[in-house]
């Protein structure tokens, strides 16, 4: 969940911030004269969107990614244990 704080609200509410980022992945976007001015989010949730954001700039992934789906879409799919007896082979 995104919450928006007051940097004043933030500075003696840090530790229950900063729990709420760590254990439930909220993000919050601190504001300054209710400007925003930062966000505060988790390690992972951060790792997560610099992944995202390498592969939507990798052409050569993002033209799998659309086949893949068309694929799929036209029924073109492999069972769970046709893809392990495949795997197994390798």
């Amino acid at each position: 969940m995104t919450h928006t704080i007051p940097l004043k609200a933030l500075r003696p509410g840090l530790p229950r911030v900063a729990n709420a980022v760590a254990t439930k992945f909220d993000r919050f976007i601190v504001t300054k004269r209710g400007l925003p001015v930062m966000v505060l989010l988790n390690p992972e949730d951060y790792e997560g969107l610099l992944e995202t954001i390498e592969i939507l700039s990798d052409r050569t992934a993002i033209k799998r990614i659309r086949q893949s789906r068309k694929e799929a879409k036209a029924g073109k799919t492999v069972s769970l244990e046709a893809l392990r007896d495949r795997l197994e082979r390798i």
